[in-house]
């Protein structure tokens, strides 16, 4: 995955540029610690620009065609992108891989060009997260989702990882045997965004989940093994978990936005519910920024006139 699986050669580029790429994607992974996803969302967005000039061009980009590109050519791109059809988040992605790609070009290989920094960022509205009710969050968590016990045990514990410790899908899949968790070590170490490290309590309830599943699971497990496996034994992938909890809201009539990330959320705004600190809450889900973990205050205070306007004797007689 990352750097290592995007190779400069499936991209259009003419053959000087290829050591630029894979020496820019080796560092957004090595030095920038970028996770595997970014990279390659990176590496796809690249590849989409590249293909764009090449079919503006009419023949391979070259590093040079890169370096002298106009506002209006960046612009064109950008307004192909958004005609093909894709929001407003995915085009801001788009235009940040460039942007730091012409950053790497400029520091690295001494190309500057000014163009791409008097492009203008879209607007991206930051929408509140959708977590679930406390009773329907414990009801995902600790359903029975899967044909086979094993799998059954194996969801669970994933889903209680989502839900009990605020991690995102990527996180706990990414557990090697060796993370797991016990009755005399209730915490673990999480590689997040960026890689950057955290530590995180583990509730009573998960561990056993884990014990479980580690007890029933098929195969031979090393140390260094990823933890959670697919039916034929390799890394289990995020959309199983997905397709899981799809399964379970046509039985639990759950809304469309239940979610594994909307368990982590639920983590976070049950938690602040709860009284716990926003900066306690930042540090279990691994935010760089307050700013991201203030968003759940909206969600809260959101809950609490919901409930006002629904339990208030005076609420009612308005």
């Amino acid at each position: 995955m990352g750097a290592a699986a995007v190779q400069p050669t499936e991209l259009p580029f003419a053959r000087e540029c290829t050591d630029a790429i894979r020496d820019w994607l080796t560092y957004l992974g090595a030095e920038r610690g970028l996770s595997d996803a970014t990279v390659e969302a990176y590496a796809r967005d690249l590849n989409q620009f590249i293909r764009f000039l090449d079919a503006r061009l009419k023949r391979p980009t070259t590093l040079p065609d890169v370096a002298h590109l106009d506002l209006g050519t960046l612009r064109a791109f950008l307004a192909a992108r958004r005609k093909s059809g894709i929001g407003s988040r995915s085009l801001a992605r788009s235009l940040s891989a460039l942007r730091n790609f012409y950053l790497w070009l400029e520091r690295e290989r001494g190309i500057s060009n000014s163009a791409i920094r008097r492009v203008l960022r879209p607007k991206v509205s930051r929408g509140l997260p959708k977590p679930l009710t406390v009773e329907s969050a414990r009801a995902v968590a600790i359903s029975d989702t899967g044909s086979e016990e094993w799998v059954i045990a194996r969801n669970t514990a994933v889903l209680l990882l989502l839900y009990g410790s605020g991690l995102r899908i990527s996180e706990a899949l990414a557990l090697r045997v060796a993370d797991a968790p016990n009755r005399l070590r209730d915490v673990i170490r999480v590689s997040g965004k960026g890689r950057k490290e955290r530590l995180v309590p583990v509730l009573p309830v998960t561990v056993r989940a884990i014990e479980d599943y580690l007890t029933q699971c098929p195969f031979q497990l090393e140390p260094d093994d990823r933890m959670f496996r697919g039916a034929r034994g390799g890394p289990l992938r995020p959309r199983l978990i997905q397709l899981a909890i799809e399964g379970l809201r046509e039985r639990l009539g759950l809304p469309e936005t239940a979610t594994p990330h909307a368990l982590r959320h639920s983590f976070a705004t049950h938690l602040l519910s709860a009284g716990a600190d926003l900066r306690q809450i930042q540090e279990l889900l691994g935010h760089a920024s307050l700013s991201t973990t203030q968003l759940y205050t909206e969600v809260d205070r959101d809950r609490l006139l919901a409930v006002y306007d629904a339990a208030h004797p005076r609420a009612v007689e308005a």
